[in-house]
Order: structure tokens, then C-alpha cells, then sequence
């Protein structure tokens, strides 16, 4: 990777972070990456999102596409005004199916905190179809694998924090978060296949 059009101390030392993670594959470059600009970007997604649950995952979502993608960044560009596009568009991508799915991932875990009998404005349809997305939910999570399974059953059935995951598998908070993002795309998908084979 060439590095030009550095005109500042932050852009010439963000391009030889990507220049080492690219040409060496250094771990550390990477993590100097996520430890610059996690913060700037988890708030930036919070106030898109409201959310900061959905903040986080979309925070490390980024930055595995950006890692993903690093041979096409370029030092035409800002590595930070790189990374925070990929982030703004894949957020706003999210926006727009969560707004659009019925089957939304994240609303179907709720169903698990109630006994599914409805509530006192909900007609008997409305229960109905409450409690057999209840039962989808439950048989797409039998279907992953068991460790992502068992992330699920951790984090939304026991309602265990991060840390208490991370304790309890034995695996860094980090890997806590980027394998519950895997497991929950995976159910989406598995749920999402569900809708049209009904």
C-alpha cells in the first residue's frame, strides 16, 4: 500500500497502522485501530441508534468490515472518514430492515420475558400469533450450532451480562460480542428462511 496525501500526524499514522496490518498481518495494528476509534464510533452509532445494545454490535460490525476490506482503503481519504462511512451506511442499512422485518431478531427475544399470555389490549389473535413466534424463535435456536446456542441461551434466556458470559466461557468480552453478533445474524437468517417456507 502506498501512503499518500498524509497531511496530517493522525492520517500518517493510521495509514502505516493498515500498511502493517495489510503487509505484516500485525494483531496489534488492528487492535490500535479499534482502540482509536471505538469510542468516537460506538457514541456517533448510539445517537443513530438510541440504542446501546444495538450501538455495540453495530460498532464491531464496522470495524470486521472494515478489516475485511482494508486492501481497497485508500490514503486519498481519512482512515477515520473510511471507517465512520462504513459505519453510518451499514447502520442505516440496519435501520431499514429492522423497520421493514416483521421477524425482527431483537423484538422475538422479548417474547421469552412474558408468559405469552398477552396483555389486556391484545386481542386472542394477537396472543395467538404472539405465542407461535415464541415457538419459532425456540425451534430457529435449537437449529444453531452449540456454541452460538448457547451464547443465546446465556445472554437473552439467563439474561447474563457480557462479563458474566466472558466468565462463564472463558473467552474474552470481546469474543463475547462479536460471536453473539454471528449468532444472532445466523437466527435472523434462520428465522427470515421460516417466513417463506410458511
Amino acid at each position: 500500500m502506498e501512503i499518500t496525501n498524509c497531511t496530517t500526524d493522525k492520517a500518517k499514522r493510521d495509514a502505516l497502522l493498515v500498511k502493517d496490518a495489510l503487509e505484516n498481518g500485525s494483531q496489534k495494528a488492528y487492535s490500535d485501530l479499534m482502540r482509536y476509534y471505538r469510542d468516537p464510533l460506538y457514541f456517533t452509532l448510539l445517537k443513530m441508534m438510541k440504542n446501546p445494545y444495538d450501538a455495540e454490535d453495530l460498532t464491531i460490525e464496522a470495524f470486521g468490515k472494515a478489516f475485511k476490506n482494508l486492501e481497497k482503503y485508500t490514503t486519498d481519504y481519512a482512515f477515520s472518514t473510511w471507517l465512520f462511512k462504513i459505519a453510518i451506511n451499514n447502520c442505516i442499512d440496519y435501520m431499514r430492515r429492522k423497520n421493514t422485518s416483521p421477524q425482527c431478531v431483537d423484538e422475538d427475544f422479548c417474547l421469552f420475558e412474558n408468559s405469552c399470555e398477552g396483555t389486556p389490549m391484545q386481542s386472542q389473535e394477537e396472543t395467538v400469533m404472539q405465542k407461535e413466534r415464541a415457538e419459532m424463535m425456540r425451534w430457529a435456536v435449537a437449529q444453531l450450532r452449540p456454541k452460538y446456542r448457547t451464547l443465546i441461551e446465556l445472554r437473552y434466556f439467563q439474561e447474563l451480562s457480557y462479563e458474566e458470559i466472558s466468565q462463564e466461557l472463558n473467552i474474552s468480552m470481546n469474543n463475547v460480542k462479536i460471536q453473539l453478533f454471528r449468532a444472532k445474524y445466523m437466527l435472523g437468517a434462520i428465522m427470515e428462511k421460516m417466513k417463506y417456507a410458511i
